[in-house]
């Protein structure tokens, strides 16, 4: 066997085993690079759902029958009855 041949042989084989090895590597990395994109956006999605959920508790709380509810147990508030209640007009009350 021609030496020279030979040395082409050993160095096509070199390169091609380099070129898999890239190649190789290059996949590995984009498929942990999707694997950390497809948690980043589960990690959104789940912060997306905690924040709907969040606002619709303030809503909740904001609501008049919970802070009435909530000022009559705790404050002991009384709400007027009937007569009870004295309407003013904006004359009487200079």
């Amino acid at each position: 066997m021609d030496p020279r041949a030979f040395a082409r042989g050993v160095l096509a084989f070199f390169v091609l085993v380099t070129a898999f090895s890239a190649v190789t590597w290059r996949q590995s990395r984009s498929l942990e690079a999707l694997a950390e994109l497809d948690d980043l956006r589960r990690q959104t999605s789940v912060a997306a759902a905690e924040r709907v959920e969040l606002e619709r508790d303030i809503q909740v709380l904001e609501s008049r029958a919970t802070v009435v509810s909530l000022a009559r147990d705790v404050l002991g508030m009384h709400t007027p009855q009937g007569e009870e209640l004295a309407l003013r007009s904006a004359v009487e009350a200079r």
